[in-house]
């Protein structure tokens, strides 16, 4: 889907209240929310049920406010960035760890590089969770949800700059982290 059809959903969404281009929007970006979530809680339930919780409260601030949304992504992310932060204040207890056994993105069909993969993949994101949390979430946004500089400073509520100083700094982080190992 180009951004141009994404921007003609979103304006007929809040414009209209049109609840089919909510749900192609919602086909959109379902997984990609469920994912960022899961990384952050490691509980399939916990992400389901979150990721549901999510969508809701976006589809309520869209039909009950007038405020014009300039990024239906950003407004997601940053929402559901806000529900992992409340689990957290309710459970008070720490960030668990990814499941290393996530599934990873089918390459080739060739079985010993999707294993060097998996083992690169791993050692990355071991790296990841001894970055802070700042880090690893702008990271985490930029590269695995595959997010814009944009985007990722409007969700981290950062400017571009420092988002970019936040994502280079990480990234020397890592390769220092995995050089050490």
């Amino acid at each position: 889907m180009t951004k141009t059809s994404e921007k003609l959903l979103l304006y007929r969404l809040t414009n209209k209240k049109d609840s089919e281009s909510f749900g192609q929007l919602y086909d959109l970006y379902v997984e990609k929310i469920y994912r960022f979530i899961y990384y952050k809680v490691g509980n399939k339930e916990e992400a389901e049920d979150i990721t549901s919780e999510v969508f809701l409260k976006v589809w309520n601030h869209i039909i009950n406010e007038d405020k014009e949304i300039k990024s239906f992504s950003g407004l997601l992310y940053r929402v559901a960035r806000n529900a992992v932060i409340d689990l957290y204040r309710s459970k008070t207890r720490e960030f668990e760890h990814l499941d290393p056994e996530m599934e990873i993105p089918d390459v080739k069909n060739n079985w010993f590089e999707q294993l060097n993969i998996k083992s690169d993949m791993e050692q990355v994101l071991q790296a990841l969770e001894k970055l802070k949390h700042e880090y690893k979430e702008a990271v985490t946004l930029r590269y695995i949800e595959g997010l814009t500089i944009d985007e990722v400073a409007q969700i981290m509520e950062k400017n571009n700059t420092a988002v970019r100083v936040m994502i280079h700094r990480a990234i020397k982080k890592i390769q220092k982290i995995l050089e050490e190992e």
